[in-house]
């Protein structure tokens, strides 16, 4: 499927949400629908998208968070799967961009197009609800199910195209990003 016709119908459902991107095409995807100040995007920090939502959602407990990210930055945060679902936060969904490839460093394949599936990881870690989707109706009936409350963190794999897209850069500056996301919360600046 198309993961920028997948993350548009994401975003324009989003209602909200407090949404954090993992490093690369999850976040130029995410800054090519919409720049806004609910955005929380992660540069030099592969592998930290699902905790860093992860502690917003505990931070956040009246906003519900999606994490948008890609199957390589899950693959190198194993361990998030362990930690999210023994903190069970009930506001907290993440995406993955599953594209069986590490985009960002070649297209070489991953773990994900050799049989290892997020979804039933995720499960077996305690995931209140997991899913594969693949097209993009299936992506609609997504959009409504994630208005409706969860028991736990969920997860979702999106199976997308293995295609390189022109880069949309959101901001690259940490501070301003933090700045601008704790205003949006009507927190002070740190």
């Amino acid at each position: 499927m198309d993961r920028r016709a997948a993350v548009a119908k994401l975003l324009e459902a989003r209602d909200g949400a407090l949404v954090v991107t993992g490093l690369g095409s999850p976040s130029y995807n995410v800054h090519a629908h919409a720049d806004t100040d609910n955005n929380y995007y992660l540069w030099g920090a592969m592998g930290g998208a699902a905790l860093t939502g992860l502690g917003i959602a505990q931070a956040q407990t009246a906003k519900r968070v999606m994490v948008i990210t890609g199957d390589g930055e899950m693959l190198m945060a194993f361990g998030a799967f362990a930690t999210i679902a023994v903190a069970a936060p009930k506001n907290l969904d993440i995406i993955v961009l599953d594209n069986q490839h590490f985009g960002e460093t070649g297209m070489q394949d991953s773990h994900t197009g050799m049989g290892i599936d997020l979804s039933e990881i995720a499960k077996a870690s305690g995931f209140s609800e997991t899913r594969v989707i693949r097209d993009l109706d299936q992506v609609d009936q997504l959009c409504r199910d994630l208005t409706k409350p969860a028991s736990g963190p969920r997860l979702f794999v999106l199976k997308i195209e293995a295609k390189n897209l022109p880069r949309s850069l959101p901001p690259r500056d940490a501070t301003y990003i933090k700045t601008r996301f704790r205003s949006h919360l009507g927190l002070a600046p740190c």
